[in-house]
């Protein structure tokens, strides 16, 4: 019996806004009874941003519009993993308050076999087997800041130091597994995840939901349908209850709250892959570059910027490096601003996707400001450069950080 005909493209996205899922959409301002009682857990805190449910307090983030960026210097009494309630947060427009109960994926396009759309509840995802993978989740503009206090040179967007980015331990289902069981079809190149968050709307122009390509090759790899964080249920504010986590690759990828996959055999495209997450300006192609994919590798101080460090006493500095290239083979570390450098020591195995802790012991002998400088050195020979190669949307920033303090 031949399948019935494809719906209309966009017959079908008007049906998919209609969805269970689309219509539990809430603002993240809800009363917190009813946060509680979809969550069944404690009454949430008051959020301390717009649409930012959880609590930010200000000795563990920096609240910039509607994102909040984690404090970097506060990760030095965390461990390896990033606490859910020190993760950074990059919202679009606000946090939807979803209930499981009433989310489903659906799956659709032309890139499936039978072609009509595809559906899965939350406890059909939770059946299917599951996998457990650490990978860090950093945006693309973390660091975007130090194109301008750094090397002089003016960037758009949020202006991020080094606090976007942190790693968890993610539970979910292989996408891989996913569409096997959807059907999907040999000719397949690209798939467009979307997220149930509110429409983007900027200079008047509504752009639609959170959506951004993602080829068809790196979903078969290594991409989860993530349901947990670090043990526990994923919280609103990082995608509850569904959200995508692509290994290695910029922010954008691991779209939050997903609702819907568009599978396609023909490249798919999104103002996230046109319009932004290019690289732009003149060290690049007339138009901008492709869309930008991997991250790339940084280095950074548990330390505030302008920290002030005693004299002839001993302190023990202590930092984080990662590179989505290869694991992190050596950080070297200057208190000299450059002039030498010396190894520090690693704390944690070399694993690909995820960072290491370092330290390293320095006794400053001299009163008076000095730039301590870290260097991160990948086991495939990348090494972090002295300047980033500019874009004017500040993405991909990988140069040698230069951290002022005081010695007094």
């Amino acid at each position: 019996m031949p399948h019935p005909a494809v719906p209309a493209r966009r017959t079908l996205l008007k049906a998919l806004a209609a969805t269970p899922a689309a219509a539990a959409l809430a603002s993240a301002a809800a009363p917190a009874a009813a946060a509680e009682a979809r969550a069944g857990s404690a009454t949430p805190a008051a959020p301390t941003a717009p649409g930012i449910v959880k609590p930010l307090p200000a000795e563990h983030f920096t609240v910039r519009g509607t994102n909040a960026e984690a404090r970097f210097d506060a990760f030095a009494d965390t461990g390896f993993l990033t606490p859910a309630d020190r993760f950074f947060v990059r919202n679009h427009t606000s946090t939807p308050v979803l209930d499981a109960r009433d989310w489903r994926l659906t799956l659709w396009g032309d890139g499936l076999h039978g072609r009509d759309p595809v559906h899965f509840t939350y406890g059909q995802l939770r059946d299917l087997p599951s996998v457990t993978r650490t990978a860090l989740v950093e945006c693309a503009g973390n660091a975007r800041s130090l194109y301008t206090t750094q090397q002089g040179q003016a960037v758009s967007g949020t202006a991020w130091t080094l606090g976007a980015v942190g790693a968890a331990r993610w539970r979910g289902v292989r996408l891989a597994e996913v569409l096997r069981r959807a059907g999907l079809a040999r000719d397949a190149v690209d798939l467009l995840p979307r997220g149930l968050d509110d429409p983007y709307v900027s200079g008047g122009t509504d752009y639609g939901r959170v959506r951004r390509p993602l080829p068809v090759a790196k979903a078969l790899d290594d991409v989860i349908l993530a349901y947990e964080m670090n043990g526990e249920p994923l919280p609103y504010d990082h995608g509850h209850p569904v959200r995508l986590i692509v290994p290695k690759w910029v922010g954008i990828a691991s779209i939050k709250w997903l609702g819907d996959i568009e599978v396609s055999t023909r490249p798919l495209t999104s103002p996230w892959s046109t319009d932004w997450y290019r690289l732009l300006g003149e060290a690049h192609p007339p138009g901008g570059s492709a869309p930008i994919t991997r991250q790339t590798l940084k280095s950074g101080l548990q330390l505030p910027f302008g920290a002030t460090l005693e004299s002839g006493r001993v302190h023990r500095l202590t930092g984080r490096a990662w590179s989505a290239y290869a694991p992190v083979r050596a950080v070297d570390v200057s208190t000299d601003g450059g002039a030498s450098w010396r190894p520090a020591r690693l704390h944690d195995g070399p694993r690909r996707g995820a960072w290491v802790r370092w330290s390293l012991p320095w006794r400053p002998e001299r009163p008076g400001p000095a730039t301590l400088l870290t260097r991160t050195t990948d086991a495939a020979g990348n090494t972090q450069p002295d300047r980033a190669v500019h874009n004017t949307q500040g993405y991909l920033f990988d140069a040698v950080v230069r951290h002022p303090v005081i010695v007094t």
